[in-house]
């Protein structure tokens, strides 16, 4: 599923290496001109030696942080799909994959054993002890209270499907609750009844409520669990559909932007879009000069999903300034800008399920493949299972096929271990790199004693020298490679 493991070494000190070079070019020699004396020329020295990079992530540099390091050695980038290839693979994945749900031609009405077994596959009490953040056990009249929140009793015999769109960004839960819940004490970043996230614009088919009237047990298009109804406006389907299907759309490309700030409407005010949110687009023609007291020619107009009286479904013209980063219409999918997409993540905090305003190693990935409008599974074990695009599997004792899978490798390439996915970047000096939001790093240094480090965000890191534990690294664990074409 989520991944939170790893652990990686002191590195070098590469001070004396810089300033030395600087010497040889003659760039930290005496400067006349400003009047330096020799105590100040040792000053800066100092500085130099203090500010020079150092990291406990093996064979990495500080050029390496650099997206144009990575794209400067991109053989051939050009286009692997187009955008009506990408539309195939779309329809083809949510027609076969089981992990995926088609809410255009979802059914209108469930029977109650259909939503039961779907909220049984997120809310059931865990296999192992779990605690509350003060260091409480979860105890059976805890895991009780959640049941009777979840209240399956009430599920009818036939349960009529109701629709939304999301309006905010929010969480998906394994019960309708926010109380976090720990595996260990010491694991106070992974809440374990945190699930995903939900993004403005996302499509919802709605199955049942929680006792308490607050949430609504709800399927996106690669996940199910309870969602705020805050954060939902209910629609009429058609209306959604439509809505959903204009082809005119803007694209968000950053990490996050933000909608501009409206002193008229705080449903539209800086409402926060991350990467892959897609928005029908207006145009002046159609609303007119003056979008709550701002004229539009220096932003784009979209039409956002807010909440009307009771929660009901409305779109309203919004801006988006210009100077955001966004696209009008997807990104052409080719290898630089795969790049280019996942180095916006570079140093964000790891948020388990979307947790902490961020996202995990699946939602990391999944969230650049949205830029170019590729959907896919959420969890990295589906990821890996499914048959999304072309995959090459491995079985224990495959070293030699993993060894020839690695030497084969794309920019861009998805590869999988257990709980855990990687993007594949570049290879230096015969060793490969990858991108990913990973919580640590573990592998054995020179004098062969074993380290553990944290990460704990989106990090670049060599491949071969990580280890899952003292005995498995991580090539040993690689079960698949996806390649998105």
């Amino acid at each position: 599923m989520k991944f939170a493991f790893l652990n990686a070494i002191p590195a070098p000190n590469f001070a004396r290496v810089i300033v030395t070079g600087l010497t040889l070019l003659g760039l930290v020699s005496c400067d006349v001109h400003s009047g330096k004396t020799s105590g100040q020329e040792s000053a800066s020295l100092d500085v130099a030696a203090q500010s020079a990079y150092v990291s406990d992530v093996p064979k990495l540099t500080e050029a390496m942080l650099d997206v144009a390091f990575w794209q400067e050695k991109i053989e051939r980038d050009t286009a692997r799909l187009s955008y009506a290839e990408v539309g195939m693979l779309n329809s083809e994945s949510l027609s076969q994959d089981t992990y995926l749900h088609d809410l255009s031609s979802f059914p209108e009405v469930l029977t109650h054993q259909q939503v039961v077994e779907l909220i049984d596959q997120v809310s059931r009490p865990a296999s192992s002890p779990r605690y509350h953040v003060d260091g409480r056990l979860v105890s059976e009249q805890d895991y009780a209270a959640l049941e009777a929140a979840v209240q399956r009793v009430a599920v009818p015999d036939s349960v009529e499907v109701q629709w939304g769109v999301v309006v905010t960004r929010a969480s998906m839960r394994s019960y309708p609750t926010t109380t976090r819940v720990l595996k260990s004490i010491d694991d106070a970043d992974l809440d374990r009844f945190q699930e995903t996230g939900v993004f403005p614009g996302q499509r919802l088919a709605i199955l049942h409520e929680s006792a308490d009237g607050e949430w609504w047990f709800a399927v996106n298009y690669h996940y199910a669990a309870w969602v705020p109804k805050t954060a939902v406006a209910i629609g009429v389907r058609e209306q959604i559909n439509t809505w959903h299907e204009d082809a005119h759309r803007l694209t968000v490309t950053g990490s996050q932007v933000k909608t501009n700030y409206n002193p008229v409407d705080s449903r539209t005010s800086e409402v926060v879009l991350d990467m892959g949110v897609s928005l029908p687009l207006l145009s002046a023609a159609d609303v007119g000069h003056n979008i709550n007291g701002q004229n539009p020619h220096a932003s784009y107009i979209v039409s956002l999903p807010v909440r009307g009286e009771a929660g009901v479904l409305e779109f309203a013209p919004t801006l988006i300034g210009r100077a955001q980063d966004v696209s009008v219409g997807l990104l052409e999918y080719r290898p630089a800008l795969v790049l280019q997409q996942a180095f916006k993540f570079l140093g964000e905090r790891y948020g388990w399920g979307h947790d902490y305003n961020g996202r995990d190693c699946t939602g990391f990935v999944g969230e650049v493949y949205k830029s170019f409008g590729i959907l896919m599974p959420r969890n990295s074990g589906q990821q890996g299972k499914s048959h999304f695009a072309p995959t090459k599997r491995f079985a224990a004792g495959d070293d030699v096929a993993r060894a020839e899978a690695l030497a084969e490798l794309q920019v861009g390439d998805l590869i999988y271990i257990p709980g855990h996915v990687m993007m594949y970047i570049g290879t230096i000096d015969g060793e490969p790199f990858v991108i990913h939001d990973v919580t640590g790093l573990s592998y054995y240094q020179k004098d062969e004693s074993f380290y553990r480090g944290t990460l704990s965000g989106v990090s670049i890191t060599p491949l071969t020298p990580l280890y899952l534990n003292k005995e498995k690294s991580f090539v040993d664990g690689i079960y698949a490679i996806k390649t998105i074409i």
